[in-house]
């Protein structure tokens, strides 16, 4: 089935290589195709344009892993305020924290998903992996599943309230509270860890993947068993547990604004946090200066991952995305979501990139449609220069 809805937005002049190109993904999608991109350059919005039923620039998503992007910009500025130390030890923020052998783990090797605390042994119900401090306290308390600092996991479901731990635990404020002030509120950015109710009529629910038979029986194939290190790392092992795809569905993770996967965004609104990271906009100074974003652009974890059993790279709370797309300049971090999102800052080139899309792609990872959309900013990018 084609895609029959228009693209709607605007470009500056040169990127009109981007609308054809998201015109030709939606073509190739199905009628209920509904999808945000956006990008900035040199801190001047230079794309934005949606497309699908219901759905306008405004438009809200589910932010799912990329409010993990959206907490360690919190992590970052603290450190680059001196008020945390990649380089201390995690105890030292959080005493209860030094119990069964993660005594010497350090906020850096946390950040950069090798302490090996990816979920809790008997799992969490809904509400209690809504809530950032009861992840912490349970996971504070427990022992690893691997020896903390040898190897690294995704923690899929927990990085966030581990790292908002140490924030609150330094500073007495939530992430969600240093977000709110020093970027939502001080850059203008249409991300939220913390959905007010008054905005709660923009939201657009995820909508699941589309389940063929085919689909069923990949998924039945390549299923981790549910308390594998991937089970439990999803929350798979905890009977009747949330599924991961309607996470932001439930309001209690939208109002609470949950570190890991809580947060919820336009595609302006996940460029517009990066491009404030590396450049700032509107006269306003960019919230990184060039040595922390050395610092959070430099690979800390990469190889095998023992969750995903796959390659990936970490930087402190971020994705090494240069890894991923070769466009890319060296440096650039950011963070996807599970429902198709991608967003991230490329300071070397000036560029920082969001996009959302409604309905959960198969397999839950950034949409692939990415990859096109991606190459043609840089096309465009790169005819400017």
């Amino acid at each position: 089935m084609k895609h029959q809805n228009q693209i709607h937005g605007t470009v500056a002049d040169g990127f009109e290589p981007v609308r054809e190109e998201f015109g030709a993904v939606a073509a190739g999608q199905g009628d209920d195709y509904a999808a945000q991109v956006a990008v900035y350059r040199h801190g001047q919005q230079v794309v934005d344009l949606w497309t699908g039923p219901e759905i306008d620039g405004d438009a809200l998503f589910g932010a799912y892993s990329a409010s993990k992007g959206a907490t360690h910009l919190v992590v970052a500025s603290l450190v680059q305020d001196g008020v945390l130390d990649y380089e201390q030890k995690v105890s030292h923020y959080w005493p209860e924290f030094a119990v069964a052998g993660k005594g010497e783990l350090t906020l850096r090797e946390l950040t950069a998903h090798r302490s090996g605390l990816v979920g809790a042994d008997g799992g969490f119900s809904l509400e209690e992996l809504a809530d950032d401090r009861v992840v912490a306290e349970r996971l504070g308390a427990q022992r690893p599943y691997w020896r903390p600092g040898t190897a690294f996991g995704y923690h899929a479901l927990v990085a966030g309230a581990l790292s908002a731990e140490v924030v609150r635990r330094a500073t007495g404020r939530s992430v969600q509270e240093w977000f709110a002030e020093r970027v939502t509120k001080a850059h203008a950015v249409d991300f939220h860890l913390g959905l007010p109710a008054d905005l709660e009529p923009r939201y657009r629910p995820t909508l699941p993947m589309l389940e063929t038979p085919e689909r069923l029986a990949e998924l039945a194939r390549d299923a981790a068993a549910p308390n594998s290190l991937n089970g439990i790392a999803f929350n798979r092992h905890r009977p009747g547990g949330p599924q991961v795809w309607e996470l932001p569905n439930h309001q209690v993770v939208r109002t609470l604004g949950t570190a890991s996967f809580g947060g919820v965004a336009s595609a302006r609104g996940l460029a517009r946090m990066y491009t404030a990271a590396i450049s700032g906009v509107d006269g306003v100074a960019p919230l990184l200066t060039p040595d922390t974003l050395g610092v959070v652009g430099q690979i800390q974890s990469i190889g095998t991952d023992v969750v995903l059993g796959m390659p990936k790279a970490f930087t402190v709370g971020f994705h090494a995305v240069a890894e991923y797309y070769p466009q890319l300049g060296q440096g650039s971090f950011g963070h996807s979501g599970a429902g198709g999102q991608q967003a991230f800052a490329d300071p070397r080139n000036g560029i920082a990139y969001g996009y959302t899309r409604r309905r959960m792609p198969f397999p839950a990872a950034p949409g692939p449609e990415n990859d096109r959309l991606i190459a043609a900013v840089y096309r465009a990018s790169g005819s400017l220069r």
